[in-house]
């Protein structure tokens, strides 16, 4: 805010935007919840690593370089015409 002040020539002292030092900031509940979510994401996870298994957590950490076969056959199929009009 301070910046802006300056920028568009707002008076004022320049340390008003910063929280005294007895004073909580304004959005003070706003970091409650945020500590709130990661302590329950964090919850959540330790949950879910207590839940599955060794196989499992090895098959989700590599199941995007598992192989999978090319496609047979291509594009094309049977019932597309030869790209010749047989009219």
């Amino acid at each position: 805010m301070g910046f802006l002040r300056r920028l568009f020539g707002g008076g004022g002292d320049p340390r008003a935007d910063e929280p005294a030092a007895g004073r909580e900031p304004e959005h003070a509940g706003d970091l409650d919840v945020d500590a709130e979510e990661r302590a329950r994401e964090l919850e959540l996870a330790r949950f879910d690593q207590e839940r599955t298994d060794d196989l499992v957590r090895r098959q989700q950490r590599f199941a995007a370089l598992s192989w999978t076969p090319p496609a047979q056959g291509g594009e094309r199929r049977a019932d597309d015409a030869d790209g010749e009009d047989k009219a």
